[in-house]
């Protein structure tokens, strides 16, 4: 029989070690859901469900979480990487997206994940050719969106106000445009995550670290209102969990546990090319579709050397949402579109690698289905059926929290509780002002992606000279990282180190250079974890039922 887990948290230092999840906190949550009732089970280990379970246990309930893969191994980590404020939706006047996006940009940037959330400078070219009402619409849908930004209480410290660039400025920021074509440009200010798949681990550790039982590679095969049967994709064996509310956040699998719902798989494919052959831009930049008046493909440098290029919107029904295929198709219409405004075109040569993410998007059953998924909300849904699982599916990446938190709300009005939602003024682990990480003994990169935790992961390298090298020539990535993903966060095979730690698989040339180092690394990380398992890394703070 199980007793019930009441969600106290027995530790006065809850991101003590306590954040750590790897193959051992996660068998100790095998044993703990197979001997408890927790208050919630969450079922998806995307970033909605990872913001659901910081929701739900910093409210004080215990809470139970898997996830059938990897954590952030579907649409999570696969995204575009930024956290913005909605531009593209007031160009179509879907005013309540813009302003609930605005508004969670906001606790992003300031409260919740400043180490990984960083301004980004988006620069809207004026072309010669191009109607002159074209600019003239395009300013004054940024003054809107500085508008938006203000009210929303982001400051202007961390975001910019926009301004308007000569033609040299642009061409100085973004090195790859037609420089003879250029009267003009807009500059204006939005936020890019370091990583969308490390922004996941975030909240999914920040929630370990409170008290919350996660479990990556155990796949729900059913669920109810009080129960999930599962199975270990590891061992075969069976896993059931019982709570007093269950939640669904499968992602674009959330339609097989719930028949009600009517989802759209949109396909959004970027393709990669080397940033020193755009010859390293400063800013994002957009170019516009012709004939599709706000909506842009947008070419988006990142901190890593590469730059992305994205995105398309197409319904895609038959897509592996852990790793939809990229049409050739797909490749020539973001190829086609940039091209016409860069200096030197670029070719399928200079493409070194593709990836697609599917958002599961609600469409509205009032809006006749020969709508292209560009054109669908992106409003999240939360559906509360009496003897039903809750269901939360829908949304976007920057509004991740504020979906969590109408998800706890339904699962806490089921439990009778009362305790409000406390996510917008709870940080992340690695989190903290940035004079603070200025001045953290760790090299600025490594500050970027971990935040405080940089100089946990330097501490690493500085140990072991094996674990301060690069693991190839020509990346700075290093040993340590990938030893810290083994022991820190979850990472469990070669793949899960190139393809959500380090993101080397979005070039599938460097992953390759990378995975005899990776295994080595990956064995050395789970030899000294079977030494010891038995000490606190990782250790959970409701390990006793009452």
């Amino acid at each position: 029989m199980k007793t019930t887990d009441t969600g106290k948290a027995g530790s006065n230092s809850p991101f003590t070690d306590g954040t750590w999840i790897n193959d051992a906190t996660r068998a100790r949550a095998l044993g703990h859901v197979a001997a408890n009732t927790v208050d919630v089970a969450v079922v998806g280990g995307g970033i909605t469900g990872a913001g659901v379970a910081l929701d739900a246990v910093s409210r004080g309930l215990s809470v139970a979480l898997i996830e059938s893969n990897d954590f952030g191994s579907g649409t999570s980590g696969y995204s575009s990487k930024l956290v913005h404020g909605g531009l593209r939706y007031l160009t179509k006047a879907d005013f309540p997206v813009a302003w609930e996006s605005a508004v969670e940009r906001r606790w992003l940037m300031q409260n919740i994940a400043p180490h990984l959330v960083h301004p980004l400078g988006f620069v809207i070219p004026d072309a010669k050719g191009s109607p002159a009402h074209e600019a003239v619409v395009a300013g004054a849908g940024v003054v809107l969106y500085d508008l938006l930004r203000r009210a929303s209480g982001l400051r202007g410290t961390t975001l910019p106000r926009p301004q308007l660039l000569s033609s040299q400025a642009v061409s100085a920021m973004v090195p790859a445009l037609e420089a003879k074509s250029l009267r003009r440009g807009l500059l204006y200010w939005d936020g890019q995550v370091f990583d969308d798949a490390r922004l996941v681990l975030g909240v999914l550790r920040t929630a370990a670290g409170l008290g919350a039982h996660v479990m990556r590679d155990v796949k729900a095969t059913a669920m109810d209102a009080t129960s999930v049967t599962a199975r270990d994709t590891r061992t075969g064996e069976p896993v059931n969990i019982t709570a007093r509310a269950v939640v669904n956040a499968t992602g674009v699998w959330a339609a097989g546990f719930n028949e009600t719902l009517e989802l759209t798989p949109s396909r959004g494919t970027h393709l990669v090319v080397r940033s020193a052959r755009l010859g390293n831009p400063h800013a994002a930049h957009t170019v516009q579709v012709p004939g599709h008046f706000g909506r842009y493909v947008i070419v988006l440098p990142q901190p890593t050397g590469v730059v992305y290029i994205g995105l398309t919107d197409e319904e895609d029904r038959h897509a592996d949402g852990h790793r939809p295929e990229v049409p050739e198709h797909d490749i020539d219409f973001l190829l086609g579109v940039v091209n016409t405004a860069l200096a030197v075109p670029l070719t399928r040569a200079d493409v070194v690698g593709t990836f697609a993410g599917l958002r599961p998007l609600v469409r509205d059953k009032h809006v006749g289905s020969k709508e292209g998924t560009a054109d669908i909300s992106r409003r999240h849904l939360v559906t509360d059926i009496p003897g039903q699982p809750l269901t939360v599916v829908g949304g976007k990446l920057t509004t991740y929290r504020r979906m969590a938190q109408d998800a706890v709300d339904a699962a806490a009005a089921r439990l009778g509780s009362t305790a409000p939602s406390r996510t917008k003024n709870l940080p992340l682990v690695g989190a903290a002002r940035r004079r603070v990480l200025r001045g953290l003994n760790a090299p600025a990169r490594l500050v970027r992606k971990y935040g405080t935790e940089a100089e946990t992961v330097h501490r690493i390298a500085l140990e072991d000279p094996l674990m301060a090298e690069p693991i190839f020539d020509g990346t700075e990535i290093t040993g340590a990282e990938l030893l810290f993903a083994v022991r820190a966060e979850g990472a469990s095979s070669i793949d899960d180190l190139l393809d959500r730690r380090t993101r080397l698989a979005l070039v599938p040339q460097d992953a390759e250079r990378a995975r005899e180092r990776a295994g080595l690394i990956l064995e050395i990380g789970f030899d000294a974890r079977s030494e010891g398992a038995a000490g606190s890394e990782g250790t959970h703070s409701q390990e006793t039922a009452k």
